[in-house]
């Protein structure tokens, strides 16, 4: 509470042209202060919303595309036969014929390529393999056997990481043995690990995506 107090020959008049121009300072800060804060939040929503947006137009996140030969550090061509079996090959005229797919192509110059593979991005960091001559989806069950689907579902993930060596490790997305990923492997029979006897350094875990010419 102010107590205006009057002493001799002083007019009180100034004490309050005082006051009141401190009170519309005061208020007048006040609310500048929450018109920036308003602003503030504004931008940092925006800012927001157009980061999203940003993210989500990223071409590699979904449907990217990619024809290779998976050749593994232990001299195998990852390939999955017509009955969704998976193994390695090393030979150089494995069928790999697309007469469904492609007609009117002239196949004998297909033929004599090893399997080819369809890697296709899902999302960030995650891939579908597919085998373009048999059409089989490359999948790992939970026992961390890898075997062919026809049909694609969440066993056909699989995390894509380019390691120190410039070789491509693939880890099953769905599944883990006892916390430790399950990879794809071929040994040196070219015969498939089963996921939870493969390591990360296990070069037998290691694939090299060739170009297709």
């Amino acid at each position: 509470m102010w107590k205006w107090m009057l002493t001799s020959g002083v007019s009180p008049l100034p004490h309050f042209a005082c006051f009141l121009l401190f009170s519309l300072a005061c208020s007048a800060s006040a609310s500048c202060r929450g018109e920036s804060e308003d602003a503030l939040t504004l931008d940092a929503t925006n800012c927001s919303s157009s980061l999203e947006r940003h993210t989500r137009s990223y071409n590699h996140l979904q449907g990217d595309v990619r024809w290779r030969r998976l050749y593994s550090a232990t001299k195998y061509f990852l390939k999955i036969d017509r009955a969704g079996k998976v193994n390695g090959t090393r030979k150089k005229n494995c069928l790999n014929t697309l007469h469904a797919w492609l007609p009117g192509v002239n196949w004998k110059s297909w033929e004599s390529r090893p399997g080819i593979m369809e890697i296709r991005s899902v999302n960030v960091g995650v891939v579908a393999i597919k085998a373009v001559n048999t059409g089989f989806y490359l999948a790992m069950n939970k026992k961390g056997k890898l075997y062919g689907m026809e049909e694609y579902n969440n066993n056909c993930k699989f995390k894509e990481r380019i390691e120190e060596n410039g070789y491509n490790t693939y880890a099953s997305l769905k599944w883990k043995h006892k916390g430790r990923q399950m990879f794809i492997s071929l040994n040196g029979k070219g015969s498939p690990r089963r996921g939870h006897k493969t390591r990360r350094k296990h070069l037998s875990a290691h694939f090299l995506p060739m170009m297709v010419p």
